[in-house]
């Protein structure tokens, strides 16, 4: 019993130690580089679809969108927000917004290796027909035309999987995956954008659209996940309670 005891407080220590030395990094949805990364995956996708898109948006970040992204990674279930099938149930200005998630190491993770995950469900995906040979839902919505905002957010949940388990979930406003639609019209890029807008990279891009909106009184529901640390003091703690 001893021997048993004194190899679990082995076991913790290493764990914490691992964890105190190791803390997990995760951006805020308030980091440049990382909003900048999330757009930009976004736009490079869209503007490779194939066939070619007539009328493909240009997609700019959204607070309110990353807001909602952040509140729902938060509560680590790997399912979609509750809010999506409510009329302006998830965001103040969009009646509806489209969702994606991401689950897996944060070692491997990057906006654009996510990203990229989505977009390759094309191989599953016959625009004649507008149907799946498999799971493609991801891959409609990052290229869906009309929707031109996108939020994001990124946070730890080691009970999804592992110690380093991130999700990582990105909504769109307005929302795409509508049934029997295709998520754009096929054409030579951009020979359907408005007068208004212009063409970069095979997107039509609006300025108008580009200006950013702010949110400062509105939130949505949600909490931050408990953070699991190991400090000398809890070291010291467990060795106390084990022998």
């Amino acid at each position: 019993m001893v021997l048993r005891k004194k190899l679990s407080c082995l076991w913790t220590l290493g764990l914490c130690l691992v964890a105190s030395k190791s803390p997990a990094k995760v951006p805020s949805i308030t980091d440049r580089s990382f909003k900048d990364q999330c757009v930009k995956a976004h736009n490079e996708m869209r503007g490779k679809v194939w066939p070619p898109a007539a009328d493909m948006k240009h997609m700019i970040w959204d607070d309110g969108l990353a807001k909602i992204a952040k509140a729902w990674a938060n509560k680590c279930t790997f399912k979609h927000n509750s809010c999506l099938s409510k009329s302006y149930g998830c965001h103040p200005t969009f009646q509806f917004v489209g969702e994606n998630i991401w689950l897996g190491g944060l070692s491997i993770f990057s906006p654009h290796f996510a990203v990229v995950a989505w977009f390759n469900e094309t191989e599953f995906y016959d625009y004649d027909t507008l149907s799946c040979s498999k799971a493609c839902g991801h891959y409609t919505q990052v290229v869906w035309a009309s929707s031109y905002k996108v939020g994001c957010a990124v946070t730890m949940c080691p009970e999804l999987g592992g110690f380093q388990t991130a999700i990582f979930v990105c909504n769109y406003g307005p929302a795409g995956n509508f049934p029997n639609k295709p998520p754009y019209t096929k054409g030579v890029s951009c020979s359907l954008c408005a007068e208004e807008e212009t063409c970069r990279k095979n997107l039509c891009r609006n300025k108008e659209l580009d200006k950013p909106e702010k949110y400062p009184d509105w939130n949505p529901q949600g909490k931050a996940p408990q953070q699991i640390s190991c400090n000398p003091l809890c070291l010291v703690s467990i060795l106390l309670r084990l022998f």
